[in-house]
């Protein structure tokens, strides 16, 4: 990654001396980007955006207009300790979105992976972990702590409670409060959300067969339409699915919820 090499600095844009930018990177103007971050091949900054530090972002990112990145945390234990935000590549972040760094009391770190849309408006607050190829649409927030995994959506309003785990392939509908952990697969909607089904469309969309989508279920039955605890559903799913590789996320979100799930 090379330093102070800006030609695709506008004029107008203010770049402390001591940022890393590759030297393809595109910075807008009246864009502000601080001590600290460092920013990777490719990646387009639009005017009027502010980026610090410890801020790591990186590669073909396209960050738009008025969005606040790496700014320190909204919560009132932090006190200015030189926590991080770290960005994957290939992810658009669009307007007026707010993404906070990290705190000690949690891992340090705030991460989003790649691939990801984070469409206008979109809050993901301290130490959240947000995977690859998630859709947040517009106005979704995330509280502190909260975990998206790879390929969630979650519909436009949404808001997740703190420490709340969003498992890969589910899905939250538009104006969604979620309170516990959904399953990876699992539709959720409701204030608060509670489930509806698998994401069956969207999985069919990814390529999953028609075996994986009967497996999977079968599974919700044993989650939600047999009266188990979440205790006893598992362990009926280890016993009788554990094999199946469709399953084996369902099973870790299952086996890894602290809040409990959507009921």
């Amino acid at each position: 990654m090379a330093t102070n090499n800006w030609s695709g600095v506008h004029p107008q844009a203010i770049v402390d001396e001591s940022a890393k930018l590759a030297d393809n990177v595109t910075v807008g103007p009246w864009s502000y980007i601080g001590p600290g971050v460092e920013i990777g091949e490719g990646t387009e900054i639009m005017s009027h955006v502010v980026i610090k530090g410890p801020t790591v972002i990186g590669r073909n990112n396209r960050i738009f207009q008025f969005s606040s990145i790496g700014e320190e945390c909204q919560d009132k234990k932090y006190a200015g300790e030189p926590t991080t935000l770290v960005i994957g590549d290939h992810n658009v972040i669009r307007e007026n979105c707010t993404i906070h760094r990290g705190t000690v009391q949690d891992r340090g770190e705030t991460r989003i992976g790649s691939g990801n849309l984070l469409m206008a408006y979109v809050h993901v607050a301290h130490d959240c972990i947000v995977g690859d190829n998630t859709i947040l649409a517009n106005c979704a927030t995330l509280a502190g702590h909260v975990t998206v995994g790879d390929w969630a959506i979650l519909g436009g309003g949404t808001m997740v409670h703190q420490f709340c785990h969003i498992g890969p392939h589910s899905m939250a509908a538009g104006g969604s409060i979620v309170l516990k952990d959904i399953p990876a697969y699992v539709m959720a909607s409701g204030q608060s959300a509670e489930p509806h089904g698998m994401n069956v469309e969207g999985l069919r969309r990814r390529g999953f067969s028609k075996d994986a989508l009967l497996n999977l279920r079968r599974a919700y039955k044993v989650i939600y339409r047999q009266g188990l605890t979440t205790e006893q559903a598992l362990a009926e799913l280890e016993q009788n699915f554990a094999d199946l590789p469709e399953l084996v996320p369902l099973i870790e979100s299952l086996r890894g919820t602290d809040r409990g799930i959507i009921r």
